[in-house]
C-alpha cells in the first residue's frame, strides 16, 4: 500500500497595524534598558501590537489569517475537514471554543474543530497532530491550523525580570494541510516536555488561586510573570539548547535528513546573540533564517509567519528543507522538517 504524504498547500498571515518601536519599549522600562540595548540585545526594532476590537480580538486574528490563506490558496473552506486552532487562552470571550469561531467566520461548515494548547510550541505541536490525522483517518484530507495571539497586554514594562517577554507582540497565522497534496511535505517531528518547570512562568493574577478582586484589578492584567525565575533559569541552562538540538536531530532523523541538509531555519523571535548562536550551530548563514526584529515575538505564530515571508523573499523554494523550531514556557521544545516543493 502507497504511504499517506501530508503536504502544505498554503498559509495566510493577519498583523494588526498598531507598532511599538524599541524607543517606546524603553520608555515602557523608565530607561533601564536603553533604545539601542532593546535593539541589539533584545533583537527588536519594532513589534506589532493590537491598537483596535474586533479586528485585533486574538480569535478574530486568527480568523482573518484564515481568510487570507483561503484567498492565497484558493481552497474551498467546505473542504476542511478538521481546524485545530492554536489561539491563545487569553481572546474575547472566556470559555469560549476559538476553532469553532473560525470555523462559522470562514464558512467551513463541515469542519470540526477543537482548541489545543502549547504555548508558544502549539503551531509546530498541532502540525504533528493535524498529520497524524490525515495518515490515520480515512475520512480526514484537509486541516487548517490557525490562531491568533496578543500575550503581550500582560506585559509590565517596568518589571526588569521580565525583559525577556519584552518581545511580545499580536497577530493572526494560518497553514493549510492536506492529504498526498504531494509536495511542499511535512515530514518529521520530535518534541521535548518538561513538567518540572510549568509553574515557573505564567500570568499570576486572575485564575482559580489567585483571583481578580477589586483591589488588584490592575495590577491582574499585568501580572504575567516569572513565578519561580531562580528555578526556572537554572533549570533552563541546562537543558535548553541541549533539548533544542534533540529536537532538531530527532526530526531530521525521522525525515532522513542531517543538518547540513537544512536550508532554511524557521524559528522563533528570541535575543539576538541566541539566534546568531544557532545559526552558526548549524552551520547557517544569516540569510537562511528570517530575524523577525521588525514583527517582535508573536508566540506561535512566529512560525507560520517566518515561512510565509521566506515564500515571499524566495528565502524558501522549491527543494529547501526547512526546519521549524520552537519552544514554550510549561516547558516544550519542538522541531519538525518540512521538504518545500
Amino acid at each position: 500500500m502507497e504511504k499517506v504524504n501530508v503536504g502544505i498547500v498554503g498559509t495566510g498571515i493577519y498583523l494588526p497595524e498598531g507598532i511599538m518601536t524599541a524607543k517606546e519599549i524603553s520608555d515602557k522600562t523608565n530607561g533601564v534598558w536603553a533604545e539601542q540595548a532593546v535593539i541589539e540585545k533584545l533583537g527588536i526594532k519594532e513589534k506589532r501590537i493590537p491598537t483596535k476590537l474586533p479586528q485585533d480580538g486574538s480569535q478574530e486574528m486568527g480568523a482573518l489569517a484564515a481568510l487570507d490563506a483561503l484567498k492565497n490558496t484558493g481552497l474551498d473552506p467546505k473542504e476542511i475537514d478538521v481546524i485545530l486552532s492554536v489561539t491563545e487562552e487569553w481572546k474575547e470571550y472566556p470559555l469560549t471554543t476559538s476553532a469553532l469561531y473560525v470555523q462559522d467566520r470562514i464558512g467551513a461548515i463541515n469542519a470540526w474543530g477543537i482548541d489545543v494548547q502549547n504555548r508558544c510550541c502549539t503551531t509546530v505541536s498541532a502540525m504533528k497532530m493535524a498529520k497524524d490525522m490525515l495518515v490515520a483517518d480515512d475520512e480526514i484530507n484537509v486541516v487548517l491550523v490557525v490562531g491568533g495571539y496578543r500575550n503581550g497586554d500582560f506585559v509590565d514594562y517596568s518589571d526588569p525580570k521580565m525583559s525577556m517577554m519584552y518581545d511580545l507582540g499580536a497577530g493572526g497565522g494560518a497553514i493549510i494541510l492536506k492529504k498526498n497534496y504531494g509536495k511542499n511535505l511535512l515530514l518529521g517531528s520530535h518534541m521535548i516536555g518538561d513538567g518540572s518547570l510549568a509553574r515557573t512562568a505564567g500570568v499570576e493574577i486572575g485564575g482559580q488561586c489567585h483571583p481578580f478582586t477589586k483591589d488588584n484589578l490592575d495590577e491582574g492584567m499585568k501580572s504575567l510573570r516569572l513565578l519561580d525565575a531562580d528555578r526556572m533559569k537554572a533549570r533552563l541552562k541546562e537543558v535548553s539548547m541541549v533539548n533544542w538540538y534533540k529536537c532538531i536531530d530527532e526530526s531530521l532523523r525521522k525525515s532522513n535528513y542531517e543538518r547540513k541538509d537544512i536550508g532554511f531555519l524557521d524559528i522563533l523571535h528570541m535575543k539576538r546573540s541566541g539566534h546568531m548562536a544557532m545559526l552558526a550551530e548549524l552551520g547557517l548563514k544569516e540569510e537562511q533564517s528570517i530575524y523577525l526584529e521588525n514583527y517582535g515575538h508573536i508566540g506561535q505564530i512566529d512560525q507560520m509567519l517566518s515561512l510565509h515571508l521566506a515564500l515571499q523573499t524566495g528565502q524558501v523554494k522549491d527543494g529547501t528543507v526547512v526546519c521549524m523550531l520552537a519552544a514554550g514556557i510549561g516547558y516544550v521544545w519542538a522541531a519538525n522538517i518540512i521538504k518545500w516543493g
